[in-house]
């Protein structure tokens, strides 16, 4: 206790009302104030896919292994479903890197699938949810893309780590595409057959840990986007690396996302 507090607890035995009062006013006011320490970011591996090249830092991840701040979690030819501290899943492709830390959950590079409330960001991006299921792409040249398949998502756009603009906001069925260098984006609107090719990707096929809010977005496939629904867990089969360019590798492997020019468009139809 400091000095000053023994001089008020001196104060206070005088016995008056208004002395107790005064100084226990005091007192408390005296005492330094002590912050909440904040909770570690962690992330524990829930179900690796397609062999065991799953890495927290440089080491090799199993089932259950927890990774904090601020570690990262990278997958090369594997896929991984992570859980984090806040009640939330994420789901990672092949070829995708996280790093955990207070600030955000920060994707660098690859695919990553987030259900429940959990924000996330990229170089450019950050994101703010309210527990939806979104998913967050970043390529190569620092352009990213958000897709919300159940939810609204708020996208701030970011720029040596700094805001820039008004924050936007993807709902759901939506895709936003931003393109870093000329400093635009485009928001498009979700097909069933764009649904059909995410839900029989690598960010679905073969996980059988349901999501923590799987139920929103199962409730907004039936009443919105009729004849598709999640994928049932089945043994995994092996399927040659295919990719539509659009990134998520909707058909295969889910490889490392290339950069396509914004007017370009995938061979399976997918509009950027």
């Amino acid at each position: 206790m400091t000095t000053l507090g023994r001089l008020l607890i001196d104060f206070m035995r005088l016995g008056t009302p208004i002395a107790l009062t005064i100084g226990a006013t005091a007192l408390l006011l005296a005492e330094p104030v002590r912050p909440l320490r904040a909770e570690p970011v962690r992330a524990t591996v829930q179900q690796i896919l397609d062999g065991p090249e799953t890495f927290i830092d440089q080491r090799q991840a199993k089932v259950k292994d927890v990774a904090t701040d601020p570690q990262q979690v990278s997958t090369r030819n594997s896929r991984a479903q992570l859980l984090f501290g806040s009640g939330a899943a994420g789901r990672l492709s092949r070829h995708s890197r996280l790093s955990l830390g207070q600030a955000c959950i920060l994707l660098e590079q690859g695919q990553m699938l987030v259900s429940g409330r959990q924000g996330a960001c990229t170089r450019s991006v950050r994101l703010s949810v309210r527990g939806t299921n979104f998913i967050l792409e970043t390529f190569d040249n620092g352009d990213a893309a958000v897709t919300s398949l159940q939810g609204v998502v708020e996208v701030e756009t970011l720029r040596n780590g700094e805001p820039t603009g008004t924050p936007q906001q993807v709902s759901s069925g939506q895709r936003l595409r931003l393109l870093l260098g000329p400093g635009l984006s485009t928001v498009i609107a979700l097909t069933p057959s764009d649904y059909r090719s995410i839900l029989e990707g690598p960010l679905f096929r073969g996980f059988d840990q349901r999501l923590p809010d799987q139920g929103a977005l199962e409730d907004y496939l039936a009443a919105n986007v009729p004849g598709v629904t999640l994928p049932k867990p089945q043994p995994q089969v092996q399927r040659p690396a295919f990719s539509f360019g659009f990134g998520f590798g909707f058909g295969g492997g889910g490889d490392r996302p290339s950069s396509p020019a914004p007017s370009q468009q995938s061979p399976g139809g997918y509009r950027y």
